[in-house]
């Protein structure tokens, strides 16, 4: 089965990158070092592994929502197998999980869900679809709604076919995201912006083409200004910081100077970015790291345990800490772990 790019990327994910970890370290020390007028200080407090039942378990996102936690993630057989589908699990104090839904298709790979929270006040997940038989289309952008967690009715398909809404941030009661082509003759991203989360239009066509762009993160600031967080796989394959203004159709693009994977950036309450991306020197890891937009540096703050296959992380912000989702494969088998990360001095 040829699924273009996808099928390429994905089976890239399941090594450790050895080619790019040369040219990537040499970038990334430069972009380490340098100053930025605020530096965080962050110390892991706690990690523990809190989901392991499928052969494969990864691809995380998380949400805190009516005083529960909601952790999803997709499991498998592998990395890239044809039977993946959704896990929801849910907690009350982050510590004893148990699983509130599980999401199949039948003639589908369902990949890499995002949870958020709809304006109404309902769960919102959103995945894209990798058909395993593919007749005019190889993938599909899907969402779906819960009040509960746990009963998610029907799917619905939003955007177009065989692009990728990586994933759905709401600002001032729109739903915006960006799309990635699946094809080879559509290597580009795209933005879409939705009233209601369940029909998605075209906000601008081609957001940016250079360097096969694939997966992104949103982030609203309080002045309404939009960061990207971009991932890009081709030549160059540095990632980039893109900034905009409402109604957010020019960017302008700063690259990074470092290659990563898996993007998931948030604003702490003092205004400062962080994200938690795969970075590839010194091993394939997943990491804590500051985003300066004004220096346009991605500086990593904090190593989570973690190897080899591992990162695509969720993060929310709760009792004067940043809990993390992610997965890795550094104890053997591919499991979801959560840790909790404090700043200051």
């Amino acid at each position: 089965m040829n699924r273009g790019r996808w099928g390429v990327r994905t089976a890239r994910c399941c090594v450790v990158y050895l080619a790019a970890l040369c040219a990537s370290s040499a970038v990334s020390a430069a972009a380490d070092e340098t100053d930025t007028d605020s530096k965080l200080i962050a110390e892991i407090v706690d990690v523990r592994r809190i989901w392991d039942a499928a052969p494969h378990n990864a691809f995380t996102d998380l949400v805190r929502h009516n005083d529960r936690w909601y952790c999803v993630f997709r499991e498998g057989k592998a990395h890239v197998s044809p039977d993946g589908a959704i896990r929801v699990i849910t907690s009350g104090d982050g510590q004893k999980w148990e699983s509130a839904a599980l999401i199949r298709s039948d003639n589908s790979d369902l990949r890499d869900p995002k949870i958020t929270v709809t304006p109404e006040g309902l769960l919102m997940l959103s995945a894209a679809e990798a058909v395993n038989k593919p007749v005019d289309h190889t993938h599909q952008s899907l969402v779906w709604f819960s009040r509960d967690g746990r009963d998610w009715g029907q799917r619905i398909e939003i955007g177009d076919a065989d692009y990728w809404l990586w994933r759905v941030v709401w600002h001032k009661g729109t739903a915006y995201s960006i799309g990635y082509g699946c094809r080879d003759d559509n290597q580009h991203i795209r933005l879409y912006a939705s009233r209601d989360g369940r029909k998605f239009d075209t906000l601008v066509e081609n957001l940016y083409d250079e360097g096969s762009p694939n997966e992104t993160s949103l982030v609203f600031d309080r002045d309404d200004t939009c960061f990207c967080l971009l991932r890009r796989d081709g030549q160059p394959n540095s990632a980039l910081l893109g900034t905009s203004a409402p109604p957010y159709e020019k960017w302008q693009w700063k690259d990074l100077q470092v290659r990563i994977g898996g993007p998931r950036m948030m604003q702490l309450p003092d205004g400062q970015l962080v994200a938690v991306v795969r970075r590839y020197d010194g091993g394939a890891h997943a990491a804590l790291c500051q985003v300066d937009p004004e220096a346009g540096t991605l500086r990593e703050i904090a190593k989570l345990p973690s190897g080899g296959d591992t990162s695509y992380a969720g993060m929310v912000w709760h009792d004067e800490r940043l809990w993390i989702s992610y997965y890795s494969s550094h104890e053997g088998k591919t499991s979801i772990y959560l840790a909790q990360v404090r700043f200051g001095p």
